[in-house]
């Protein structure tokens, strides 16, 4: 069997690898950009910093079958991602932790809000914000309320162009209190960047004899009348010509800049929810621990996608686009040629690990 496999990111490339290797097969992988990795495209600035061009991104799971099977392509450098926010012009720790409340307010009250949450919910737990706010105790619904106020209302806006009453519940279940002093932004147990990149990664996933990757490629011009197979990991409303109209998604814009110093931040990551109009700055040279003397940054701005004009990133997660996305499912599970993964072609965020396990399931159950 011949299978076309359409987007050169990371599940592209491993559902390619996997018919390459079990099915012996042939297979011709496409994209519509000039690169491979798709997202998680990276390439090593003048300045010698390894930069994320879409974004930062820190690779953690705790599934052993996903973190064996990428390890066959990488060495890795073991990073655990820290996150801080700027909170009342205070750089408090994220996700928002005892560590925090003690940053954030006087040591008595500090105390006391510590106090309550270990007794209300016990250690090492992740409490949601709105769990808090229903609370009857006044001091734990006052928590609640200002990390909400503080850290989800401001981000939320800027990063959805929607009011959070506007979203799924799911975001806001994102957002917890966690009682704990763990500074990692994750728990997983293992955490890591590709030693040599994500980039250089997809590439060694992506060579084998059976594999051909055609860049510059637009599905809508490709003869697709040759293949058994179309393995499809787009926009699931483009592939069936928006049918029943445009999926609305999220775009990000990058504000990449050099500084002349060797350090520009404390850490790899700090968020501002509250102030400006950018989410976050990323300074990359603290994935890889690389030593520069000056260093990159990238402001992020996020934006409403535009066809033609910047690239689809988040689908936007509301009761609305999910009842109009089960259509365009509908259409999927009835396509005998065609199958779809990834996040764009199943309208749900996913993180790099559940690309990949749903990628490896993808060969096992349907091809």
């Amino acid at each position: 069997m011949t299978y076309l496999i359409v987007g050169a990111g990371l599940s592209g490339a491993v559902i390619a690898q996997q018919i390459a290797m079990k099915k012996d097969s042939r297979v011709i992988v496409i994209d519509q950009r000039d690169h491979i990795g798709g997202n998680i495209f990276d390439y090593t600035d003048d300045n010698g910093v390894m930069v994320h061009k879409y974004g930062p991104h820190a690779f953690h799971t705790n599934n052993k079958e996903v973190w064996d099977y990428l390890s066959q392509f990488t060495k890795w450098h073991l990073y655990g991602h820290r996150v801080k926010a700027i909170i009342e012009g205070i750089e408090a720790t994220l996700p928002f932790n005892l560590d925090t409340i003690y940053e954030l307010f006087p040591p008595k009250q500090a105390q006391k809000y510590e106090n309550k949450l270990i007794e209300t919910f016990g250690y090492k737990k992740k409490i949601p914000i709105l769990e808090l706010v229903k609370t009857d105790d006044k001091d734990l619904k006052f928590l609640g309320e200002y990390v909400y106020r503080h850290i989800f209302v401001g981000y939320t806006t800027k990063q959805w162009g929607l009011k959070p009453e506007e979203l799924d519940g799911s975001v806001t279940a994102r957002v917890p209190i966690y009682i704990s002093r763990d500074n990692r932004y994750f728990q997983d147990t293992y955490q890591a960047i590709p030693k040599d990149g994500y980039t250089k990664m997809v590439e060694n996933i992506l060579d084998h004899p059976n594999i051909e990757v055609k860049l510059n490629t637009k599905f809508q011009d490709f003869d697709t009348s040759g293949f058994d197979k179309i393995i499809f990991t787009g926009m699931i409303d483009e592939y069936y010509d928006f049918k029943y109209g445009k999926l609305p998604y999220r775009s990000l814009e990058f504000d990449l800049q050099t500084v002349d110093s060797e350090y520009f931040q404390s850490l790899a990551q700090i968020n501002y929810p509250n102030n400006y109009d950018f989410t976050r700055i990323t300074e990359f040279k603290y994935f890889l621990n690389q030593k520069t003397d000056k260093t990159t940054i990238a402001l992020e701005y996020p934006a409403e996608y535009k066809e033609g004009i910047n690239d689809p990133y988040y689908p936007i997660p509301s009761d609305v686009n999910q009842a109009n996305y089960e259509k365009y499912k509908q259409l999927a599970q009835n396509d005998q040629k065609t199958i779809f993964a990834g996040r764009l072609a199943n309208y749900i965020y996913l993180n790099m690990d559940q690309i990949v396990e749903n990628a490896l399931k993808i060969v096992k159950e349907k091809i």
